[in-house]
């Protein structure tokens, strides 16, 4: 029976495909071993036992960006979950960690190497993050979600998704999603959402210009957010949500998406083969205008700049595009190309491969 230790969290964007690989390793084998090494205060505290697996911990040691007391103290934290995350992989046995990338993978990739098991590592970013970049020199394999992530000899292995991702026939649920949004299934629509919390910069310009997508002919389902007071006005044929539990319906429905441009949305909808204008979030390191890119690259997406996102973009670039049948399907061509719903399985073939050589 083989050990898996599965180190990450903090967000979703390392969570989910965390726990995508897990449920990717226990459906081949129902006798493997799989654990996860994460922190108390992350995403991952309430996610993994919900979803089955036993939590590990390890202090959250964050790296320090500036001379501070934080940074004085910060060598003993780090020496002390580096010995917290070799005490695990001991007392478990393990054979091989699988990183996200968070503040558990770091320690966890240091650990793994003084305890000479093999470890591999997923980056789900385009610009990756500290504790990929400091743990790949030493790695079993490195697989990354898109192509020209600047991680060397990595592997283009795509982003583990969620099931109802990976199976969903969006021409079959076409019609469940038409009535599970009270709208026509014959009819073109438009998804637009910005993630759980909304985008505020997305909400402003359709508010101005969900009667422009209307009149070309189109439907709108609107995503805004759980804070969002964006006002409904009951038009017919535009669906205003603030939280959609059923994303899959949503992708089921849409014809063309604009959204923000994070990891997870963009394999997705790359992966389900849907043609999309990505407004990425202007704050942050830039890694969402990167996540766009190969997507843009291949004629899938078009890029369109969040300081400058407005009703007038929508009536000057989305609306015209929604008149262009040819275009939305060879866009939707392209993403069929490069997106993938093989992610989880391809980092499971890194994992066999990491075992396979230690062996």
């Amino acid at each position: 029976m083989t050990t898996y230790l599965l180190a990450g969290g903090g967000t979703a964007g390392h969570v989910n495909p965390l726990l995508a690989v897990a449920d990717g390793l226990r459906a081949r084998d129902a006798a493997a071993d799989l654990l996860v090494l994460g922190t108390a205060e992350g995403l991952e505290a309430r996610l993994v036992p919900e979803r089955g697996y036993e939590l590990l911990i390890v202090d959250k040691v964050p790296f320090p960006r500036r001379p501070n007391a934080q940074a004085l103290r910060f060598p003993s934290r780090f020496r002390r979950a580096i010995r917290q995350a070799r005490d695990h992989i001991r007392a478990h046995g393990v054979d091989v960690v699988i990183g996200f990338g968070g503040y558990a993978a770091a320690p966890a990739y240091i650990a793994a190497r003084r305890e000479g098991v093999p470890y591999v590592i997923h980056e789900a970013n385009a610009k990756p993050g500290l504790a990929n970049r400091l743990g790949a020199g030493r790695a079993a394999a490195v697989g990354v979600a898109f192509d020209g992530t600047p991680m060397r000899d990595a592997d283009v292995v795509g982003m583990p998704l969620r099931r109802e991702v990976i199976e969903l026939d969006r021409a079959a649920a076409r019609t469940e999603a038409a009535q599970a949004f009270g709208l026509d299934a014959d009819r073109p629509v438009l998804l637009v959402f910005g993630g759980s919390l909304g985008a505020q910069r997305l909400n402003d310009a359709l508010a101005d210009s969900w009667q422009d997508v209307l009149d070309a002919g189109w439907q709108l389902l609107h995503v805004t957010g759980e804070r969002s007071d964006l006002a409904d006005p009951g038009a017919p044929g535009y669906v205003l949500r603030r939280y959609v539990d059923r994303m899959d319906l949503a992708f089921a429905l849409a014809d063309l998406v604009v959204s923000r441009s994070g990891a997870a949305t963009v394999s997705e909808i790359s992966a389900l083969g849907l043609p999309a204008l990505y407004v990425p979030y202007s704050v942050g390191n830039g890694e969402q205008r990167l996540n766009a890119a190969s997507a843009v690259a291949a004629g899938a997406a078009v890029l369109l700049d969040d300081a400058t996102f407005s009703g007038d973009t929508v009536r000057e670039v989305v609306v015209p595009l929604l008149g262009d049948a040819d275009r939305i399907r060879a866009m939707a061509d392209a993403a069929e190309r490069v997106g993938t719903r093989a992610g989880t399985e391809n980092v499971i073939a890194l994992v066999d491969r990491a075992l396979a050589t230690a062996n």
